[in-house]
Parts: C-alpha cells; structure tokens; sequence
C-alpha cells in the first residue's frame, strides 16, 4: 500500500508539472472551439453563419487514470478501519456531456478476522472450511487477492451551468458491468495440524488485544485452505472463483488545470457470492450477509491525453449551454436598431453620414450626397450627372464639347489628364462564393449608365477576397468574382466586352487592413471581413491592362447556399473566401 501511494504521489507530481507547462492558459474559461475541432466541420460553420441550428459536437479527449484505496469486503467477518487496499488503471470516454464510459481494471487485496470462537453447537447453520478431513471449530479468518475489471457508464451531474462560465468540481454516479477473479484462502492450523483452541486459556479478565494476540499466534499465518462456493451455486464459472458483479459508482471531481483532476470516489461490488470473505451465511442468530459485498473507496488521478489545438477536454467538463448563452450575450449587447431616417434619403440615421442632405437629392450608401462624374455639381442639381471625362463643364453639370474630333490619342491625353475618381460602386461577396448578390443589381446599373453615357471610356474591374486561405486559391477566387460581375454587366446590358479590363488581387489591399487569417474570430470581425471580399469598379487609365487568368485550384462556388462540401469549404489552408 505505501509502494502504491509513493507510486501515486510520485505520478501526480509530474502530471502536475507537465499539464501545467503543456496546458492552455485560462483553466477555468470556456474553450475556443474552431471548426477543425468538431466532429463536422461543415456543420458547425453552417452553425456559425446562422445557416444551421445545432453545432458540431467537440472533438473531445481520452481520460487515462489511475487509482488507489481501501478495499473491503462486506460479509460474513466484522471489517475493520482499513482491512487492504487496491489500485488499478481507467480510460473513460465522454459519449455526450452527461454520459461517458469507462473501462477499468483494479487489483484489490483485504484481510478479516473474528474473535469469535465459531462451531457447529454454537452456530448451526454454517458451513466451516476442513482441515484435512475434519471439520473444526476455528476463528473465522481470511486473506483475499481480487482482481476486477469492468466497464461502467458513468452519468455527470456538474456541468449544466446557468449562472457561471465553468464549473472546477464534478458529481458523477455510474453503474456498470464486470467480472471477479476471486482468491481467497483461510488459515485454520499450526504447520498442517489442527489447533487445540482450549489450550489457549483464554481468560475474560485478560485484556482482548491480548486474547486476540495469543489466537493468532496459535496459528501459523499461512492461508491454506483456499475456499469455493460452499453453497454449491456457481456466480459464474469455476465454483465461483470468477463472478460477475454489477459496480455501482458515485464520486467527486476538482479540477486541477485542463490536463488533470483529482476524484474521491466510492465503488461498490455487488457479487451473487456468499464466500467472497471465505465463509457463508450462518443462522437467524447471527444475521451475516447471505451475499457478501465490496467496498473501494479510492483516490483518483485523471490526465486528458491529445493536444489542445486540435481537441477539447472531456464533454464532462465543457458546459453545454456555453454557445447558446454566448449567442443571447451578445444579441443584447448590439445596439437597438433604429429606423430613423431625419433627412428621408433611405440611408437610416445609425450609417447616415450626412444626416440633413437636400430633400429628394440622390446619395450613396452613406447617406453622402452624389456627384457621380465628380464634376463639383450634385447629380440632383446636374443635368449631365455623368459628363465625359476631360472637358469642362457648364453651371448646370454639362460638358461643354467643341467640334474638334476627338481622335484615339486625344481620348488617351483625356484620359491621362482627367479626373478618373468619379465615385462608382462596389458589390460584395458571401463566404467563398462568386455569384452576383440580388441586392447589387443597382449598384451594377450604375456602372452601366455611366458606361452607356460615356462610349469612350473604359472601366477596370478589380476583384479581392478576405484575408484567409492560401494565395494561389484567393487569386482563382477573386478573378472569378470579376469575371462574374463583368459578365452580368455584358449579358444584361449589352456592353461591350472589350470595354472592360478585368483585374485582381486575391486578399492584397484589404479595405480593412490587419484582420486574422482565422475562422474563429468575432462576429463584428466576420462582417469586417464581408467588406474585404468585393469587386471594385472605376474608370480605366491607359496604363490598365488585362490581366491573365491565374492558374491554381478550383476556387468558390457560383451558387447561394452552403451546398459546398469538403476542404474548400470547411476553412482548411486550401479554402477561400
């Protein structure tokens, strides 16, 4: 037993050391859980986006662990304060937050003794072990070797938490299955002979420590007679030498850091086996058990095994109610959304920038009064909103144009000189998705009108994607977002294809610069990452040229929806955004 607890303490020692080094910090903090941490990756970002109900269940950890305690048998012989001890080993598995299973293996050992003098006038009904062939009156006494193995279903009642984030103690009751290898033996003679109980003189007025010290001295401290069943009723095989016993568990966990937790725990074997302490039921008068019993009550170290980043703790630590509850936290932190709009330009007040432009005057999706030809004249107040580039124009927005031809590089010299930051519109673009958004069908019949009020210009069309995923797979991605949006533009209002200079850059020049390269990341940076992911629109310079169409994987989808499977969608290295 002291071998054990050296062995334990020694174990638990370094446990503590390595999990402290290789354990996340924040022990006691809800995990991040990303999508490559779940059972269904493609599940869990559908959750995420709000395209599904239900997440993906964690990846989870194996439990190892060990133990060690007082092992008793509850029977036929009084049990003292410590009659053995035991040890053994676990693996427990975690089949959903409240249920796990456990495989265990122990080995146990335990003692008794009766200073009861017992024989068949005094107790008619039981059975004696022999020595020899004669059956004698002896003291009661046994030595047993257990070894056990089982495997339980343990039920977690600690971690449904309303009111806290994480829970550092655990309750668990289990029931289980298993089976007993059973050895257990009886002394009852001196060196072979049987022992002359009346030549001990044992007197009452002796002290009883004494009367029991003479008793065990009269025998010679080797367990001889090795029992069976004496009731002639198997438990299980081998005249009850193995039985199957049904363990019934309730324990209490502390958890240390994300590595380990320590458990008191109470075990219970109950065995169709009347001879597990060597002796059998006796008489009315005596009232012994008529099925014997045992007891261990041990001390647990529990270590989760596999690395952090690709794995949670056990279900039975993790609260189940984290994700729903974190989802209703951050509803009711958003602001209230308010509908006013002071200056009736449909741009609500809330994204309004110029929250008092003219009654009737057309604006941006900023609520910024426009000039779309950026001539220094309103559109509402222009006659021309969209003037060719390169002449000057008149009080009312309208180009003032000579009779002079206006020759290719005369049209290169405009273009050259002219102001070419007329404010056109961008579009953007779902979650590793290509096709042209409903919404961004005015925006795109802006670009037309100005291309259709203007034959001589160009117009270059940049795409971009997000910050995540590989280069090669975002450059794919973003010349496909503007091809798409040039091919609307040529199919729905007959424009010239050659009017358009299609470029693009993948995830360069992010309008919002320094967001991660990571899937698990806040919703307010997930909208962030929205705005990166568009086609830009403006008027092309001499100096734009078209660019070739990269060469790399198949990147997005062309459909709405989250009908993409496998790594493009699931957010590993080779997916885009």
């Amino acid at each position: 037993m002291i071998k054990s607890m050296h062995i334990l303490i020694f174990t638990l020692a370094l446990v503590l050391t390595w999990g402290k080094v290789s354990a996340q910090n924040e022990s006691f903090k809800s995990p991040v859980i990303t999508d490559e941490m779940t059972v269904n990756p493609d599940q869990n970002k559908e959750w995420r986006a709000g395209q599904s109900k239900y997440s993906a269940k964690p990846k989870n950890m194996w439990e190892l662990g060990v133990n060690v305690g007082r092992f008793g048998i509850s029977g036929d012989i009084p049990t003292t304060l410590f009659p053995g001890w035991g040890a053994g080993i676990h693996l427990r598995k975690a089949i959903n937050y409240t249920l796990s299973i456990r495989v265990e293996g122990n080995f146990m050992t335990s003692k008794g003794f009766d200073d009861r003098l017992s024989s068949g006038n005094i107790l008619t009904n039981e059975q004696l072990p022999t020595v020899g062939s004669v059956t004698t009156p002896m003291y009661r006494n046994y030595k047993n070797k257990t070894i056990t193995g089982s495997v339980d279903a343990l039920f977690n009642l600690g971690n449904i938490l309303f009111h806290q984030e994480r829970n550092k103690w655990n309750f668990y009751m289990g029931v289980g299955l298993g089976v007993l290898s059973i050895d257990t033996r009886v002394n009852n003679d001196k060196d072979g002979a049987p022992i002359n109980w009346a030549a001990l003189n044992l007197n009452t007025e002796d002290k009883y420590s004494d009367n029991v010290k003479k008793i065990k001295d009269a025998m010679d401290g080797d367990y001889e007679i090795k029992v069976g069943n004496q009731r002639d009723v198997s438990a299980f095989f081998n005249n009850g030498e193995v039985a199957m016993t049904i363990p019934v568990t309730v324990g209490i966990s502390r958890k240390i850091n994300k590595r380990v937790n320590l458990s008191i725990e109470h075990k219970y074997y109950w065995v169709d086996n009347d001879t597990w302490d060597g002796f059998v039921y006796r008489s009315g008068y005596d009232q012994s058990n008529d099925n014997d019993a045992g007891h261990y009550t041990t001390l647990r170290l529990g270590i989760n095994l596999g690395s952090f980043d690709k794995r949670t703790e056990p279900l039975y630590w993790l609260n189940p109610l984290d994700g729903a509850l974190n989802d209703v936290a951050e509803l009711k932190q958003r602001p209230k959304f308010d509908l006013t709009d002071t200056d009736g330009d449909g741009v609500i007040d809330m994204i309004d920038q110029e929250k008092n432009s003219p009654q009737g005057a057309p604006v941006d999706t900023r609520g910024i009064t426009l000039d779309s030809d950026k001539d220094g004249i309103a559109d509402y107040k222009d006659d021309e909103p969209f003037s060719p580039p390169g002449y000057e124009v008149d009080s009312k927005g309208v180009a003032v144009i000579t009779d002079k031809p206006v020759t290719e590089s005369r049209l290169n010299e405009i273009l050259k000189n002219t102001k070419n930051d007329w404010w056109l519109p961008m579009i953007h673009f779902d979650l590793d998705k290509y096709y042209i958004k409903p919404e961004f069908y005015p925006q795109l019949k802006s670009v037309a009108e100005v291309m259709m009020s203007n034959p001589n210009i160009k117009v270059a069309v940049s795409g971009y994607t997000d910050a995540r995923a590989s280069d090669e797979y975002n450059k794919v991605l973003s010349y496909n977002r503007a091809k798409a949006a040039i091919d609307y533009l040529v199919g729905t209002y007959n424009l010239p294809r050659e009017r358009f200079i299609l470029q693009y850059e993948g995830k360069s020049d992010p309008m919002i610069p320094g967001l991660p390269a990571s899937h698990n990341i806040s919703k307010q940076k997930e909208r962030q990452q929205y705005i990166n992911r568009r086609v830009e629109f403006r008027v092309a310079t001499p100096e734009d040229i078209e660019m070739a169409a990269p060469t790399g994987p198949e990147a997005g989808s062309n459909t709405p929806g989250s009908s993409r499977k496998g790594s493009k969608y699931s957010g590993n290295a080779n997916s885009g955004y």
